[in-house]
C-alpha cells in the first residue's frame, strides 16, 4: 500500500486489532514459533508433525515428519538464520531439522518426555531441555553418533535460613518444568514445580542465583530480545515480569544478581488462568491467552494496565506468539487446531489523491442528488 495514503495514526499503532486469517495444516496445531526474521511460522501438532508456513502467502512451505506418530510436539526453537529448527516431543526425542532440504541433522533421545527444548542462541548444535520428572539437560549435539548430555540442577540455591531440616525429603518432587537460554547463551534460566526461578551458568552448569515466586509450578518463561526482561507464567493465575541484570557482563558476580518482580498481571474479578504468554516485539506489551476462554489479553508494561482484549474465534486459544518485528499475533485453537492470525488494517485515505476529493461516510446516490439540484434551480427560476 502507498504509505502517503494511509493514516499516520494507524501507522504508529503497535497493537494488532483485527482477525486477519485462519491457517490449517494436517493435524491439530498445539505450539507455534516465528522465525527470527519473521518470514516463517513453525507449527507443531498433536500428531507429531510440523508445518512451516510462509507468511507472505499463508501457505505451507514445508512439512516435517520425524517424531513418533500420535505423540505431541511440545516445543519449537529457531536458529537465528532460519535454516535450522529444533523440535521436542513427549516421545523423548529432540530433532534438529535442516529446512534447506527438510532433513534431520540430529535425532536424540533424552530418556524422558520433553517439556520444552531450546537451541543455544550462538550454537545450533547445543540445546537445553526440561524433562518430565527428571533433571534438565544441556545437550551437545556436535557428534552425530554420540551426543553429550549434561544434567543440570533441579534444586534452587537457598540461603542458610531458607533450607529445610530435611532438604532431600522436601525436594523429592522438585522438578524443572521450563528452561531457556539468555540471548548471549552464557546462562540458562529455569522454572520449577515449586515456583522457583533458577539462573544456571552454562559453563559451570551450576545454579548461581534463585528466586521463589510462588508455591505453584511455573508453566512458561520467556525472555525479551535484549535479555533484560523476563516474563513468567505460573499456575497461581499471576503473570509476572522481572527485570534482569546484564548476565553477559563478565564482571557481574553472583552476589550482585538481584531478581525483583516488576509487575503482576492478573484478573482479580474472574480469576482467569492463563494458557500461554508472550512479549511484544519490543517488550512494551505482555500478551496472554486464557484458560476456558476465547480472548487474548494485552497489557502495557509501563503502567501495568490492560490496553486491549483481542476477540476472534469462539473457542479457547492455546499457544500465542507475537511477531518479532511488527504488530502481528498468532494463536492456536484448542478445539479446532487451527492457527489464527491478528494484524492491523490500514484503510486508504482517498482524500490524499486530490485536494478537491472529499470522503463520505456512506455511498451517495449521485443521480438523485443531481435531480434534486436541478429541481431547486427550476424553483428559484420560477420564483424570480
Amino acid at each position: 500500500m502507498n504509505l502517503p495514503l494511509t493514516d499516520p495514526v494507524l501507522l504508529a499503532q503497535d497493537i494488532p486489532d483485527v482477525l486477519t486469517a485462519r491457517l490449517r495444516s494436517s493435524g491439530q496445531a498445539v505450539c507455534l514459533r516465528f522465525s527470527h526474521k519473521g518470514d516463517l511460522l513453525a507449527s507443531g501438532t498433536a500428531k507429531g508433525t510440523i508445518a512451516i508456513f510462509d507468511l507472505e502467502t499463508n501457505g505451507v512451505a514445508r512439512k516435517l515428519k520425524g517424531h513418533t506418530t500420535g505423540r505431541t510436539v511440545q516445543s519449537l526453537s529457531w536458529e537465528k538464520s532460519g535454516r535450522y529448527l529444533l523440535s521436542s516431543s513427549i516421545d523423548w526425542k529432540v530433532i534438529l531439522w535442516d529446512l534447506q532440504d527438510g532433513s534431520r541433522v540430529r535425532v536424540v533421545s533424552l530418556g524422558a518426555p520433553v517439556y520444552i527444548a531450546e537451541l543455544h542462541p550462538q550454537n545450533h548444535l547445543q540445546c537445553v531441555a526440561a524433562l518430565y520428572e527428571y533433571r534438565p539437560v544441556l545437550a551437545d549435539l556436535t557428534s552425530p553418533t554420540k551426543p553429550i548430555q549434561h544434567a543440570l540442577p533441579n534444586l534452587p540455591l537457598r540461603a542458610p535460613h531458607e533450607q529445610d531440616a530435611n532438604p532431600e525429603k522436601a525436594d523429592a518432587k522438585h522438578f524443572t518444568t521450563v528452561a531457556a537460554f539468555t540471548p548471549s547463551g552464557s546462562h540458562i534460566i529455569t522454572g520449577t514445580t515449586k515456583g522457583w526461578l533458577n539462573i544456571i551458568s552454562t559453563t559451570t552448569r551450576q545454579t548461581i542465583s534463585s528466586l521463589r515466586l510462588c508455591s505453584k509450578p511455573i508453566l512458561l518463561i520467556r525472555l525479551s530480545t535484549s535479555g533484560r526482561d523476563l516474563l513468567v507464567n505460573a499456575s497461581d493465575t499471576i503473570i509476572r515480569t522481572i527485570k534482569l541484570p546484564d548476565l553477559s557482563n563478565p564482571a557481574l558476580s553472583p552476589d550482585q544478581i538481584h531478581l525483583d518482580v516488576e509487575h503482576k498481571f492478573q484478573d482479580v474479578v474472574n480469576r482467569l488462568s492463563w494458557n500461554h504468554v508472550a512479549f511484544s516485539s519490543n517488550a512494551d506489551y505482555v500478551m496472554a491467552s486464557t484458560l476456558m476462554n476465547h480472548d487474548i489479553y494485552i497489557w502495557e508494561r509501563g503502567h501495568g494496565s490492560l490496553v486491549k482484549i483481542l476477540e476472534g474465534p469462539k473457542e479457547e486459544l492455546g499457544a500465542v506468539e507475537w511477531h518479532p518485528h511488527r504488530p502481528f499475533v498468532a494463536a492456536t485453537g484448542v478445539e479446532s487446531g487451527r492457527i489464527y492470525l491478528w494484524g492491523i488494517t490500514t484503510p486508504q485515505r482517498w482524500s490524499a489523491l486530490a485536494p478537491d476529493f472529499s470522503e463520505v461516510e456512506a455511498n451517495v446516490d449521485r443521480k438523485k442528488n443531481w435531480s434534486n439540484a436541478v429541481w431547486i434551480w427550476k424553483m428559484k427560476s420560477w420564483m424570480s
